[in-house]
């Protein structure tokens, strides 16, 4: 079981830089940082959670898929850790949709990301893997894979109208689920 480390937030340094490649995989120390990569995910309530935002500048993150209260359509998935990911293709269908950040509190926004996507990773056994993820899952991997590169979800929206505080984004959602739910009723 790994222990829960601090994360690093919008404006310090190592949000911004591209990441190292992992090299030794093995590595117990590398392994013992994956444990708590995992744990502080899920602490967090996050879906992922990448090296950088946790003060390490290496090309590691974490899918960690389920519902939970700051995603709770979020489909069950991991956690797996993906090493040197990079993505190989992607749908030229792109999607807007809420995303949020733990190294962003209190702010979601609307993100255009590709549908699907096809990807090249090593598991952490350094088992070489390629995968095919869409929809939900694919947002959360550009998301991550992002973080890697410096990148951040509001150097992808196309409106700075877009932002929203995750209190009305909570008041919208509750709307929405209320409205959906009285059209089933009919």
């Amino acid at each position: 079981m790994g222990k829960i480390l601090e994360i690093a937030e919008l404006g310090h340094p190592v949000l911004r830089k591209v990441a190292s490649e992992v090299e030794d995989i093995e590595n117990e120390e590398i392994q013992n940082f994956i444990d708590d990569l995992i744990e502080t995910g899920i602490d967090s309530n996050g879906v992922g959670i990448a090296a950088p935002q946790v003060y390490e500048s290496k090309r590691i993150f974490i899918i960690s898929s389920r519902p939970n209260t700051r995603y709770p359509n979020a489909p069950e998935l991991g956690p797996i850790a993906l090493i040197n990911p990079e993505i190989t293709s992607f749908s030229d269908e792109k999607e807007k949709d809420w995303e949020g950040c733990l190294s962003i509190p209190g702010i979601r926004g609307l993100v255009p990301r590709h549908k699907t996507i096809k990807v090249k990773y090593l598991t952490r056994e350094g088992v070489s893997k390629e995968d095919e993820f869409s929809d939900f899952v694919a947002r959360i991997f550009q998301h991550e894979l992002d973080h890697l590169d410096g990148i951040m979800f509001l150097d992808r929206m196309e409106s700075n109208h877009e932002i929203v505080t995750e209190k009305e984004y909570q008041k919208f959602m509750t709307k929405i689920l209320e409205e959906k739910n009285l059209g089933n009723e009919g």
